[in-house]
């Protein structure tokens, strides 16, 4: 038996849900399908999923399609929840990618649809909701073909969409006209088939086809796409063939070396806390000594395997399998265990682009605020919980107005703690403009240092000598701290190796960019250490750490900082007469038209705008274009604020 980790993708709303419940319920998982309105089904679990009818977390869930025991793997398709897909993409093996007949490609769409594509993981197209009005499926492969870039490969067609008689109609009965069209599709990728194609010989065997294609779909150059209602169940038993005979699983060993990641996070009722791993090589066990993280150790003490049969104790886990696992304690999302694999995964989706001061609406909670809300980070780290040194305020990142009111209604359920949350604001960056540097000289007169410098340096309250170079890097790039110091300034007596003094000083380093002139933190750049000193006597790790802060704070007030805001890619399509008045309110709202193509009957504009604009142009857009325009956004980085640079804001008055 083999193992499938499959992930389900869509767009909120596009019957993600429901399709998992009914894939469940097909396969004799669950012995009664569920409902989203009714706050009914497997996978949606909180009690604020229920409610709102919409998935926050990702879910796992088990079954068997012949000799196939799939895990999958529930994801939430609300955008303000993109950071849970995120953490799925890197543990699966294949994903269902769900669009919506009647509304076909929406703003999720092309950014799971690209996810998928350069986290190299094979896919399967459900076109759902056949039954609906307006159903178009034929539209909806074009605009698959045609605005994603994928190479949809109908297996069948849908037979009276958009009725309630709706239902699937087979294409791969040895159907000659299905044989032509997918020879064409899949000869763009096979030579042999081009070949036939080119000189007219023998139409390939429906059985030829379908090994062409689940070649095709594990090197991603094809997608098979199916067509059906989750409702109702049309198509699911053709879907549950295709992912069975279609989709590959990964190569998994289990008497490789230990290898597994971290892809979610959770507390128990008595706040214990459980991480979800899956394991791509070896075998993970009960009471085993393992190491994660950075350096982290811990002892396996329970562990839940998810099989066909649901979740259950186990004293193993093998390669290929997925388990909740308690007894890591330190543990994070994206941690591995035991050898690291796909180190270099990078994040596919925008960051949080929001921050908001949260406060206990009675002040006797605040420490147990904190607390919730580092349990909760624990969950989901790109909530990065933050408390302002100067000012002590609690912020937390957001990516919209859902989360924040899951997260204040999650810590009144689960915390017993009423939060208000105010002065949300746009989370800038800084970056260095130029170049700077900064040295302080310890002030004993008596000091190693690089130079040969013994005079006493007034300016220095710190027992410690430290020189340092801060110089932007590319867009991008992040922070990178250099440590090019002669190994005999290295104070070993408190660090005990030069490896200790780097990773010490990249620390306080990365402490003191959280906070730029402006307040917001600092990015993409290199700091290099390029000096130290230290007194034998009196030299401490709370001189260079204070030290430190001081002197990175100076070098970039002499580089000086541009404050960057978080930009918006668009990509409009709308009617050519409205171009104008789209154009014109773009500039209104500090956008920058990048490119402009028209037909006859349409016209594609493509500009980036500041992402807190988003909303409004969305907002004009219905009437600019008489409800005729489609708005796709994706994050286009960070670029320099124009006009004054805003400051991050204090404590408010209370």
């Amino acid at each position: 038996m083999r193992t499938l980790n499959l992930g389900i993708l869509a767009h909120v709303d596009a019957g993600k849900t429901t399709l998992t419940e009914r894939l469940l319920y097909a396969a004799g998982a669950i012995d009664h399908f569920g409902s989203v309105d009714a706050g009914t089904t497997q996978t949606d679990y909180l009690a604020l999923e229920r409610e709102r009818g919409i998935t926050i977390r990702s879910a796992v869930a088990s079954f068997l399609i012949d000799d196939v025991a799939v895990n999958l793997i529930d994801t939430p398709g609300h955008p303000d929840f993109i950071a849970e897909v995120e953490r799925v993409l890197s543990v699966l093996d294949a994903a269902v990618l769900v669009v919506s007949a009647v509304e076909g490609i929406q703003p999720q769409t092309p950014l799971l649809a690209r996810a998928l594509q350069r986290v190299r993981v094979p896919t399967v197209l459900f076109i759902n909701k056949i039954d609906r009005a307006g159903a178009d499926t034929q539209r909806v492969l074009t605009d698959l073909r045609d605005r994603l870039a994928l190479n949809p490969v109908a297996l069948g067609s849908a037979v009276n969409e958009g009725s309630r008689d709706a239902r699937y109609g087979s294409g791969v009965d040895d159907d000659a006209a299905w044989r032509t069209a997918t020879t064409a599709v899949l000869a763009e990728h096979d030579d042999r088939l081009l070949e036939v194609l080119v000189e007219d010989v023998r139409l390939p065997s429906t059985h030829e086809l379908m090994a062409a294609l689940r070649q095709q779909t594990a090197t991603l150059s094809a997608q098979p796409a199916l067509f059906g209602s989750a409702l109702t169940g049309v198509g699911t038993a053709e879907l549950m063939h295709a992912i069975a005979s279609l989709l590959p699983a990964a190569d998994n060993d289990p008497n490789g070396p230990l290898s597994a990641r971290v892809f979610k996070i959770e507390r128990t009722a008595d706040r214990t806390r459980v991480a979800f791993v899956r394991v791509y090589s070896g075998t993970l066990a009960v009471r085993q000594h393992i190491g994660y993280g950075d350096g982290m150790h811990g002892r396996v003490l329970q562990m839940e395997l998810y099989g066909p049969g649901g979740a259950g104790s186990s004293p193993t886990v093998s390669a290929g399998q997925i388990a909740a696992v308690q007894g890591l304690n330190g543990v994070r999302v994206g941690d591995f265990i035991g050898e690291e694999r796909d180190a270099s995964f990078e994040r596919q989706f925008p960051p949080p682009t929001l921050e908001s001061v949260v406060e206990a609406v009675n002040k006797r909670d605040q420490p147990r605020l904190r607390t919730a809300l580092v349990e909760l980070s624990e969950q989901d780290p790109l909530i990065n919980v933050r408390q302002d040194e100067q000012t002590d305020d609690l912020s937390v990142s957001l990516y919209g107005e859902v989360q924040r009111e899951v997260i204040e209604a999650t810590l009144a359920r689960d915390y017993g703690v009423t939060a208000s949350f105010h002065d949300t604001t746009v989370i800038y960056i800084e970056r260095p403009a130029g170049l700077g540097v900064e040295e302080q000289v310890i002030s004993a007169p008596t000091h190693t240092n690089i130079a040969g410098k013994s005079s006493p340096d007034s300016s220095n309250p710190y027992n410690a000598t430290l020189a340092l170079r801060i110089e932007p890097l590319p867009p991008g790039s992040g922070v990178e701290v250099r440590l090019d110091v002669d190994v005999h300034l290295v104070p070993l007596y408190i660090y005990k190796t030069v490896e200790g003094f780097g990773a010490a000083l990249t620390e306080h380093v990365t402490e003191a960019l959280r906070r730029g002139l402006y307040g917001w933190e600092v990015t993409d750049c290199r700091v290099s250490i390029i000096d130290s000193g230290y007194s034998r006597t009196g030299s401490t790790a709370r001189d260079f750490r204070l030290l430190t802060l001081m002197i990175v704070r100076t070098a970039l007030e002499r580089a000086t900082t541009l404050v960057c805001e978080p930009m918006a890619r668009l990509s409009l399509d709308v009617p050519p007469s409205s171009t104008p008045g789209v154009g014109s309110t773009l500039a209104q709202l500090g956008g920058r038209v990048l490119g402009q193509a028209s037909t006859e009957r349409r016209a594609t504009i493509v500009a980036v705008i500041p992402n807190a604009k988003v909303g409004e142009i969305k907002w004009r857009l219905p009437g600019l274009t008489a409800g005729q325009g489609v708005m796709e956004t994706d994050f286009a980085g960070y670029l320099p604020v124009v006009g004054h640079p805003p400051q991050r804001r204090v404590r408010r008055e209370r």
